[in-house]
């Protein structure tokens, strides 16, 4: 493994926070020992080793959580209960774009549930699904911070708002 996966680029509360690999195409295939790595290295860090573990590889595969649990000397159980609480997880590769679609108030106010429409039936997915060329992911999220352009879009690391019929052919 290499050591862009384990080194610390950033830290958050005092904690160092795993580096981020820039593309999806850049995540490397898991293996075991890959895991193993992840988690001896963060041990110490328990609330960054499922981040460490997806930012590697894209996703947490469900194979590897009794790799995860063992090091950890947690079960299971407690491991993916944790991956599948929080909604950031992934047990499965996701597209090259993450298309998050707003869900806040705002934004369903001001046409949100005709915009998430509209992107699930052009790409015949639902949330939480990835397009089957393995482009796109759609989720949804609970605030941009875009409330005044609303309804609005993260594609990637783009924001986009007044999502009207217009701008939607556009994206």
């Amino acid at each position: 493994m290499s050591e862009q996966h384990i080194q610390s680029d950033r830290v958050q509360n005092g904690n160092a926070i795993p580096a981020h690999p820039n593309e999806p195409s850049s995540f490397e295939e898991w293996t075991p020992d890959l895991i193993r790595q992840q988690v001896e290295a963060l041990k110490e860090m328990r609330g960054a080793i499922l981040h460490a573990v997806q930012d590697c590889f894209g996703y947490i595969p469900a194979a590897a959580v009794p790799v995860i649990a063992e090091t950890l000397r947690q079960t299971r159980s407690e491991v993916h209960g944790i991956i599948s609480f929080y909604h950031h997880f992934r047990t499965h590769p996701a597209g090259a774009h993450a298309v998050h679609v707003c869900r806040a108030e705002a934004c369903q106010a001001m046409g949100g549930r005709q915009l998430e429409g509209h992107i699930k039936a052009r790409l015949g997915i639902d949330y939480h699904q990835t397009s089957r060329d393995n482009e796109f992911t759609v989720a949804p999220v609970y605030c941009l911070g875009n409330c005044a352009c609303a309804p609005s879009i993260r594609i990637g690391d783009n924001t986009h708002g007044r999502m009207d019929e217009e701008e939607r052919i556009r994206v």
